[in-house]
């Protein structure tokens, strides 16, 4: 009932356990990028489907509930395209979220599908009502206006362990993070306005889940499917999976 200012930014951020969702999935990262220093990358160390390391499985890590629940989910459904939904902002983000120099608070650090990731937040970012207004104004004080109201997530701050990072290392799902209002917690008779401004973008998002290359690995001779095929592609250092 106070809205964002008054009710401030933490309120709704942590668990009844105290831990903060945002942050709360495996550093596949820094595995991967300590690999890659190293030339371990794809032959002894993958560029995807990276295991949940071992640190992480323990009793007493920090691990919530709701977390190894999505996990679970994560890895039972073959997602390919997914968006999580945040408030406070008018902006899209799109993996990484961690930057690669551990010590730096921003830090451009795209993915090996950069041009992917920076289309599906173009497509969010120029079809929500919000976003695209002449007349729209700044939230606070950054200016996401300058770069198409989309944003590299390591650039703007670093998040160790979001889901994003997690899903695209772990899994074969591309996600990318909505900020989609200025105000985190909308008033009840906000709430139609809102939907308004994101009905379409959410739809258009979803609608490109189609573009690409989509099929059916088969065998040549038994035309039967291959489960867990590796699809590599020319200068894209990441794999997919059938």
């Amino acid at each position: 009932r106070q809205g964002s200012e008054l009710s401030g930014w933490a309120m709704g951020r942590w668990t009844y356990e105290g831990i903060d969702l945002n942050h709360n999935f495996a550093d596949l990262n820094t595995a991967l990028w300590d690999a890659e220093d190293n030339d371990l990358v794809p032959h002894e160390f993958p560029n995807h489907y990276i295991p949940i390391p071992e640190y992480y499985t323990f009793a007493n890590a920090t691990v919530a509930p709701e977390t190894w629940a999505v996990i679970d989910w994560m890895q039972r459904y073959p997602f390919v395209l997914s968006a999580n939904l945040h408030g406070g902002e008018l902006v899209v983000t799109y993996p990484f979220d961690m930057t690669r120099t551990y010590w730096k608070a921003q830090e451009l650090t795209p993915t090996a599908d950069d041009g992917v990731f920076r289309w599906l937040a173009t497509v969010y970012a120029t079809s929500n009502l919000a976003m695209a207004s002449e007349e729209r104004r700044l939230c606070h004080y950054d200016d996401f206006i300058r770069f198409g109201n989309i944003i590299n997530g390591a650039n703007w701050h670093t998040v160790p362990g979001s889901m994003n990072d997690f899903s695209y290392l772990h899994t074969n799902c591309f996600e990318i993070t909505v900020e989609l209002s200025c105000d985190k917690f909308p008033h009840a008779s906000e709430l139609p306005a809102e939907w308004e401004n994101n009905r379409e973008s959410l739809l258009l998002y979803m609608e490109q889940v189609h573009r690409g290359i989509k099929g059916v690995v088969r065998d040549r001779d038994t035309e039967q499917g291959i489960a867990n095929a590796i699809i590599s592609v020319d200068g894209i250092n990441h794999d997919v999976r059938t």
